[in-house]
């Protein structure tokens, strides 16, 4: 499978198969998000696959009562180990590099067989608590992975010339 493949493949799954993820796949995919890039390389993140069967039965309440979060086998959380800095953009570089982690992460679960659902609905505070994270640590996402039950359509998405510009 080809990176575009994978781009093309990833949907946001919310139905799971009841079925482990192999920890060869769930390794590999967690290399992925070790191997992503990070703003001046300090790799400020923490990447948490959350298998036990208690602790995803906790997470819904802190994902804003998403219940399909419990029937993954797997929930990966990304945290930021480190204050938000901002960069000579503007921009925040943990969340930030965080997001490009997870990004590289989900392809990989493409390539794996697995699916995965971003969610940008979840208490931080709420996570934290459940997974009983150090101080430092912040959530950023969550996102449950499995293997998907089912087919997923693709969404539809705007045309290259809506969001696509050369100057």
């Amino acid at each position: 499978m080809t990176v575009m493949e994978a781009i093309r493949a990833r949907r946001s799954i919310r139905k799971y198969q009841d079925r482990p993820v192999e920890e060869e796949k769930l390794q590999q995919v967690l290399e992925a998000g070790r191997l992503a890039p990070s703003a001046r390389n300090q790799q400020q993140w923490h990447f948490i696959a959350v298998t036990d069967k208690q602790l995803r039965e906790k997470l819904p309440e802190a994902c804003c009562g998403q219940t399909f979060v419990r029937e993954a086998p797997v929930v990966l959380v990304v945290t930021m180990t480190a204050e938000p800095r901002a960069m000579a953009c503007g921009q925040l570089a943990q969340p930030m590099d965080c997001s490009i982690a997870l990004s590289f992460m989900m392809l990989e679960a493409v390539e794996q067989g697995l699916g995965c659902c971003w969610l940008g609905a979840f208490y931080a505070d709420q996570v934290k608590a459940v997974l009983q994270l150090p101080e430092n640590e912040t959530g950023v996402a969550v996102a449950p992975m499995g293997y998907p039950e089912g087919e997923v359509a693709a969404r539809p998405r705007k045309s290259a010339e809506e969001v696509i510009s050369r100057r």
